[in-house]
């Protein structure tokens, strides 16, 4: 088994801590779903939120979905002028024998307009 990285990004409507827990969920099950992943494949979850986003840690959904075993940690983006607003990401460590080539990356929502080279 190798260890690989899974990027993912989502953009939330608002900055209230259902929005944020819905995404992030949303974000997680689809790397899990579109990679083939399981909860044992993963390794470690980096989440950040853009600055205007405060009312929740992303980590929590994961937690509610039963990431409990799992490191996980949260950060803030940097303030960069004219970036996406209300922005979620992560960075997920895992095994997986799959080769990095076939690995999907997922941008939902408006974050899909982040990497517009990449198949949804």
């Amino acid at each position: 088994m190798a260890v690989r990285a899974v990027r993912g990004a989502i953009q939330v409507d608002a900055d209230t801590r259902d929005d944020i827990l819905e995404g992030t969920a949303e974000l997680v099950k689809a790397v899990l779903d579109r990679n083939g992943l399981a909860s044992d494949d993963i390794i470690s979850i980096v989440f950040t939120a853009t600055p205007d986003l405060t009312a929740e840690f992303p980590a929590y959904a994961a937690r509610l979905l039963g990431l409990t075993d799992v490191p996980l940690m949260c950060a803030s983006e940097i303030a960069v002028p004219g970036a996406m607003p209300r922005t979620l990401r992560l960075l997920a460590h895992v095994e997986t024998a799959r080769p990095r080539a076939d690995l999907r990356h997922v941008y939902l929502r408006g974050a899909a307009a982040l990497r517009t080279d990449l198949p949804q």
